[in-house]
């Protein structure tokens, strides 16, 4: 993974530094590829332009547990396409509205939360994809347009790169993995474990582990990519050697714990370190 400037095309679909079309991130996906990104929930443009300064593949903007300011939400990607970095919004649930905002503002991609079956999961592709797929408004002189300077079919042919995830959060959607795998349109799964706790009312070790567990088995025998979200490099490994695809850094977390260390190491000198 290293840093890119990665500009958008004349079809407002993204190129290479020397002006030729490259993968969208929908199509790494399919391709394959192993992925990493960040999530975002403190609206930072900084901290966008470092994670593509790292060379990150992607970054996760959350627009459902985070602020939903398209105007921030503007220049989050604005910033992101200066260093070719994808963006994935996590909407609210069933919020089509919001789905077209981010979309209309060039997303990569957006999250579903709490697809609880096949229909929530019909909903998502229909909020992500124009007609006839979908039931996305339609619109070229918004920023995924170029503002009007792309045809309407370069348009439309850029927006089918619009990737899908469907958020498993609840029991009930663990157990209909398999149904909301199968529906054409979803790209990735995105089993959420703090709220499939919370909907199993907190249980006992190993339940939680094993509802994420099958909505994985479910994507991977639908082909479609697993996405999982992890507190640091360890996390993202072990993750990885279980077969993710998509491996999201949970920021807050990542920043929480390397400021706790630094907290805690005491005083300039006292172990040896320089003042």
């Amino acid at each position: 993974m290293r840093s890119r400037h990665r500009p958008l095309g004349r079809d407002g679909g993204p190129v290479t530094a020397h002006g030729t079309p490259r993968r969208s991130l929908k199509q790494r996906v399919a391709g394959g590829e192993r992925l990493r990104g960040a999530l975002l929930r403190l609206p930072s443009e900084t901290l966008v332009e470092m994670a593509g300064v790292a060379g990150l593949d992607f970054v996760v903007i959350d627009c459902e547990h985070g602020p939903a300011d398209m105007t921030v939400l503007q220049h989050h990607l604005t910033a992101a396409a200066a260093h070719g970095t994808d963006v994935l919004v996590r909407v609210g649930s069933h919020e089509p509205a919001l789905a077209l905002r981010c979309l209309d503002l060039g997303a990569a991609g957006l999250i579903h939360p709490h697809v609880d079956g096949r229909e929530d999961a019909r909903r998502a592709v229909s909020a992500s994809h124009y007609p006839p797929r979908g039931e996305r408004g339609f619109a070229t002189y918004s920023r995924a347009g170029r503002f009007g300077t792309v045809t309407a079919a370069e348009h439309v042919a850029a927006s089918r790169e619009t990737l899908v995830v469907a958020m498993t959060e609840t029991r009930r959607a663990c157990e209909d993995a398999d149904a909301i795998a199968g529906t054409e349109g979803v790209d990735a799964i995105l089993a959420g474990p703090a709220d499939l706790a919370a909907d199993c009312g907190f249980p006992g070790p190993g339940v939680v582990d094993a509802l994420v567990g099958r909505a994985h088995e479910a994507a991977r025998a639908h082909g479609r990519a697993v996405m999982t979200i992890v507190p640091s490099l360890a996390a993202a490994r072990a993750a990885e050697r279980a077969g993710a695809q998509l491996v999201v850094y949970n920021m807050a977390h990542v920043l929480m714990d390397t400021l706790r260390s630094l907290s805690a190491a005491g005083p300039p000198g006292a172990t040896g370190d320089p003042a």
